[in-house]
């Protein structure tokens, strides 16, 4: 009999992990409805058309296709395998897939707000907080199923919105006190870069070329480059272009020298001047200009974000950028967006390895009643009750047994108080109740437990 086993790029999570898990997720859900945001949810499946063409070549190369009911058929064999024949040779047809899973949670959301724009109120600002799919290599903090978190703003061309969601960046890592730089770009900025090296239409070639940098080291992105029919000068001139350093202010001049003689690249430059001066002066924002920021999905037009934890080596744990075209994918036109992204699974990797979680996280049972016989249960399930009817998790040994096996239940599962009723507390209306941490141990009546439970759970 073979092992059961996960499929690659997946994960069984437990309770720790899920209550660490929930603490991320409870901190940005709360941060998302304090700057206005509302909640929305979409299937996990979206019609295949609705998905592909939207993330470039390298991301319809990752999207998960759902294979089509009936493919069994005995009836429709050869006619289903030139179907197949056909994906194989990269071609998609409905005989064989018509749906995929979602790929993140900015298309579905594009594809939401084209279909309900008429009830919608503009600005529309969502939040969604799901899993997607990609069908990318498994690696350290690259995982096929995961969550996103994303909060978008559609409706709306202000550049404030740029600042608020920069803000909220920096809120949420504040709460989870991790260190993070908030890097940003601009596409603008790319799309110059691309006419300096000879016209628009390189824009897609350079950007998914760029976006690989972290990954390959900038000859290899040379090597690309050239494999993509860009000559040795505008090579050149890419790399030179990425090589800019210095401070926010010394990039903004260095890009002023390079690109501000053409329009695109002198808004590029402006809106991100904006962004920079839009801060608080106590408080000011972890941003920096990072040229060789290119976010490789295609659907990005104005500001790009992508967030990198300081003190621990993984990829970006969040980013995300200006669509002002994405719903006219969908038949509906100037509905311009942008939006940002939390990738939870990176940060949890991070929380952890950096033991930035809070040491009382978890939400399981505070309290063990301890099973000393038929009437001290009775009795102590009756108290377990009450407590419970006031928020006071708990729970009672499911039989009676031997001290020490029901302390060591106690102590694997992380209950920090256990309750003993024996023949004597039962007899004097009394209960004994230890902390295994500290080893305190005191007696107390029955009437006073709550008051002295709920006093001594806010102590911990």
């Amino acid at each position: 009999m073979n092992k059961p086993t996960l499929p690659q790029g997946t994960r069984d999570f437990n309770a720790s992990t899920i209550y660490k898990r929930n603490y991320i997720f409870n901190t940005i859900r709360k941060a998302f409805q304090l700057y206005g945001f509302e909640p929305l949810e979409t299937p996990a499946m979206e019609n295949i058309d609705t998905l592909m063409g939207k993330y470039g070549e390298e991301g319809d190369k990752l999207i998960f296709k759902i294979l089509n009911n009936g493919l069994d058929n005995p009836a429709k064999k050869t006619e289903i395998t030139e179907a197949f024949n056909k994906v194989l040779n990269g071609k998609l047809t409905k005989q064989i897939t018509e749906r995929a899973l979602r790929y993140d949670l900015t298309i579905p959301f594009a594809r939401y707000v084209a279909m309900n724009h008429g009830q919608l109120t503009f600005p529309f600002k969502r939040y969604q907080m799901q899993p997607v799919w990609r069908a990318d290599r498994p690696q350290k903090g690259r995982y096929r199923e995961f969550y996103q978190c994303d909060a978008d703003i559609v409706g709306s061309t202000s550049l404030l919105n740029e600042v608020e969601l920069a803000h909220l960046y920096a809120h949420v890592f504040r709460l989870l006190n991790l260190p993070v730089t908030i890097k940003i770009n601009n596409r603008k900025i790319l799309a110059a870069l691309a006419e300096l090296c000879g016209g628009a239409e390189k824009l897609i070639d350079i950007t998914v070329a760029i976006d690989k940098l972290d990954k390959i080291g900038i000859e290899k992105v040379k090597e690309e480059l050239q494999q993509r029919q860009l000559t040795a000068a505008q090579i050149e001139i890419i790399a030179k272009f990425l090589s800019i350093q210095g401070s926010n202010q010394e990039k903004i001049q260095a890009l002023h020298n390079t690109i501000a003689h053409i329009p695109l690249g002198k808004q590029g430059i402006e809106e991100l001047e904006y962004i920079l001066a839009h801060q608080q002066s106590n408080n000011p924002l972890p941003l920096e200009i990072d040229v060789t920021l290119a976010r490789g999905l295609n659907y990005y037009t104005g500001t790009i974000f992508e967030v990198k934890a300081n003190e621990f080596a993984i990829g970006s744990i969040g980013g995300g950028g200006r669509y002002d075209n994405l719903t006219e994918l969908f038949g509906v036109a100037n509905m311009p967006g942008v939006g940002i992204s939390f990738g939870v699974d990176r940060i949890y990797d991070v929380l952890e390895g950096c033991n930035l979680f809070p040491p009382q996280i978890s939400s399981g049972s505070m309290v063990l009643f301890f099973n000393l016989g038929p009437t001290e249960s009775n009795r102590a399930f009756e108290l377990l009750q009450n407590l419970r009817e006031q928020d006071i998790s708990g729970e009672i040994y499911h039989e009676p047994s031997k001290l020490d096996k029901q302390f060591k239940y106690a102590e694997r599962k992380g209950i920090p108080i256990v309750i003993i009723i024996g023949s004597k507390e039962l007899a004097e209306d009394t209960c004994t109740i230890k902390q295994l941490k500290s080893g305190h141990q005191t007696t107390i009546a029955q009437k006073e437990l709550l008051n002295y439970l709920s006093n001594l759970i806010t102590s911990l």
